[in-house]
């Protein structure tokens, strides 16, 4: 039987993809111009306003690349941060430093992004009775660390996988409404086949589908 991975190994697996990607094949343009013993201190420097994710992904990177960097990481993730702001420095070896900050910067943008996006949403909604949570339509291979960033944006997490709880969406509606189901005896299937422990949750479009599905008797 397959077994899930400890989460700081699918991590970085994850960032092992990352790296493969980009540096494989080494990274020409440093290797021709930089001394190999050039030393220096690159910083971080925040561009725009929001919510910061993703710094000790990014410090991982730089390890990965060159362990001997020495990487101190300012802000902490789910922190508001402005432009001017050092997220973090990076002491050592300028080509180490050249060669891991694009794949180190991308997890850090993409995060802090989600991050930044989804405090937004909790802004817009504060005060309200709702929770904001995500989906599962996320970057291929960048689930964990996308789901992870809505968390550090004060959102919360939905399914993680289609084993992790019912969802009847519309296309399941369609399939079995061919078959002359009504949204009751859908429901009912749901409940009596769910396995222990799992909720069945209906999707919805608008706010009046939504009351339609709270109807006594129909959940």
């Amino acid at each position: 039987m397959n077994k899930v991975r400890p989460l700081e190994e699918q991590i970085d697996h994850t960032i092992d993809l990352a790296l493969a990607e980009d540096i494989s094949q080494g990274d020409v343009t440093s290797e021709v111009l930089i001394p190999s013993e050039l030393q220096g201190k690159a910083s971080i420097l925040v561009k725009a306003e929001g919510v910061l994710a993703g710094g000790e992904i990014a410090k991982k990177v730089f390890l990965k690349v060159d362990p001997s960097l020495k990487i101190e990481v300012l802000i902490k993730d789910g922190a508001n941060i402005k432009s001017g702001d050092i997220a973090a420095t990076i002491i050592g070896t300028v080509a180490s430093i050249l060669k891991a900050e694009r794949v180190a910067l991308n997890f850090l943008q993409r995060l802090s992004g989600i991050a930044s996006q989804t405090a937004r949403y909790i802004a817009k909604t504060r005060g309200l009775n709702v929770k904001i949570t995500d989906t599962r339509k996320t970057t291929p291979g960048l689930r964990l660390l996308e789901k992870y960033a809505v968390r550090m944006g004060s959102g919360q997490n939905h399914r993680f996988h289609l084993g992790d709880g019912i969802l009847i969406k519309d296309n399941h509606l369609v399939a079995l409404r061919a078959l002359g189901m009504s949204l009751k005896d859908i429901i009912a299937k749901a409940k009596l086949n769910a396995p222990q422990g799992l909720k069945v949750e209906v999707e919805v479009n608008t706010p009046q589908e939504a009351q339609m599905q709270l109807k006594p008797g129909l959940i």
